[in-house]
């Protein structure tokens, strides 16, 4: 009760405001206080026989209440409960001062000072006001500890600030032909977002400092747009062409699909093909519907092309069966020591190859060589032939063999002077000369005979 007989109030918790407040900790005492605070507290308290209650202060005895009726049993333990209360609310400030911000421990300083400067309560008021006093110590060093942090908060704050800017930056100043654009749009929105959660939740920048920062931001961010809007107006504009472009191609695709000239045709689709190329990209939903009408017409020719293919491939290998068996017939006049039959007999070969018509290619070499050979081995043995019954030659080849025989005659006399003279080295040399001119004597009637 008070000293009017009013029941004790219950403390109020300590307040708390701003943003770096804490949840608010309980007061976790006992709802009735330990029996011996109680009378540790009464102790500095007495009741006077006109029923009022002194407790021992500063400078000595101060009324705090008065029973005017009856004085109850324990007149003091309500003032010391209320002195105990004091003495909690002031520890509970001591629990919470390490996280309240500075304009908080002001606040609940204040309030406590008023409290504990003239309280109605029996206790030991003043180590209670030195607490205050002690608290209010720790609290200014609580205050400078938060300028420090506010200090350095607001320092990495900038940074952060600054590290958006540069990034903003940097997206705005890129090659707007290698830029991706969706990815990089992104990015701006999350940059932007960052900006936003840092103006609400971070600590607050000087405007002057916030204002050059955000004005770097914004035109990095005007200046992305602008290239954005510029990159895709031009693409616009070059896909226009290009799908112009490629229907043209479209057209002189569809035109040259039905053509069996296979090789002046397939040459002008190399060149459609070149064109759609160095053309460009379509938008990307006509692009794959263009491509799509190319290649249907340009598959429709090569089809063709590949089925009339596989017809003569089937045809070349019907005619390369035929030209080994003409070729084992060729080869069977082989040697050839009758030159008129071996010609009569090749001739109707001959024309039967011509008749026979292409081989694979991977088999023309090898299957052409086999005849060409035949054909070699005759004209060499005409050739010989020829050269053996030529009047001319045989003229001159008679003409020699007389003079090498009347040559060799001469040697054989030498031969024998030098022998009868014993100069036998000259008898050497002399042998040599008539061998050579007897293996060419031999030469020349073979040409006669």
């Amino acid at each position: 009760m008070t000293e009017t007989g009013e029941a004790t109030p219950k403390p109020r918790p300590i307040p708390q405001r701003g943003p770096a407040a804490q949840p608010v900790a309980q007061d976790t005492r006992p709802s009735a206080p330990d029996q011996a605070d109680i009378l540790a507290a009464q102790a500095f308290g007495r009741v006077d026989d006109e029923g009022r209650v002194w407790v021992k202060d500063t400078e000595g005895e101060r009324e705090v209440g008065q029973f005017p009726d009856t004085v109850p049993p324990n007149p003091l333990e309500m003032y010391a409960r209320r002195y105990l209360d004091l003495a909690a609310q002031v520890e509970l400030f001591a629990e919470r001062l390490p996280n309240l911000p500075g304009r908080d421990i002001d606040q609940t300083l204040t309030h406590l000072r008023e409290q504990v400067a003239q309280p109605a309560a029996v206790g030991d008021l003043e180590a209670l006001r030195t607490r205050v006093e002690e608290l209010h110590k720790l609290g200014e060093e609580r205050k400078q500890q938060i300028g420090i942090e506010r200090a350095k908060a607001k320092e990495e704050a900038l940074e952060r600030r600054k590290k958006i800017v540069e990034e903003a930056r940097a997206l705005s100043q890129q090659d707007p032909q290698r830029t991706q654009w969706k990815q990089s749009g992104q990015r701006f929105r999350d940059l932007l977002e960052e900006w936003k959660k840092e103006q609400r939740q971070g600590p607050r920048l000087d405007r002057a400092t916030e204002d050059e920062l955000w004005k770097t931001f914004s035109s990095s961010r005007t200046i992305f747009d602008r290239h954005r809007r510029e990159y895709f107006t031009k693409l616009d504009a070059t896909q226009a062409e290009a799908k112009r472009t490629k229907e043209r191609l479209i057209a002189e695709a569809e035109r040259l699909a039905p053509s069996t000239d296979w090789g002046a045709t397939a040459r002008a689709f190399r060149d459609l093909m070149g064109e759609w190329k160095r053309a460009g990209r379509a938008s990307r939903r006509d692009d794959d519907a263009l491509w799509e009408r190319f290649n249907s017409a340009q598959q429709r020719f090569f089809d063709a092309r590949k089925a009339n293919n596989a017809a003569l491939e089937a045809e070349f290998e019907a005619n390369l069966k035929v030209k080994e068996e003409l070729a084992a017939q060729a080869e069977a006049l082989l040697p050839i020591t009758d030159i008129a039959r071996a010609r009569k007999e090749l001739a109707p070969i001959q024309e039967a190859w011509d008749a026979a018509g292409m081989v694979p290619r991977h088999a023309m070499s090898a299957i052409e060589g086999r005849m060409r050979a035949v054909e070699d081995a005759l004209r060499e043995a005409e050739e010989a032939e020829w050269r053996r019954t030529n009047p001319e030659t045989q003229a001159r080849a008679a003409g020699m063999a007389g003079q090498l025989e009347a040559l060799i005659a001469s040697l054989k006399s030498d031969i024998e002077e030098a022998k009868a003279a014993g100069d036998d080295a000259r008898v050497a040399s002399l042998q040599e000369d008539l061998k050579a001119r007897e293996q060419w004597l031999d030469q020349v009637r073979q040409v006669t005979e």
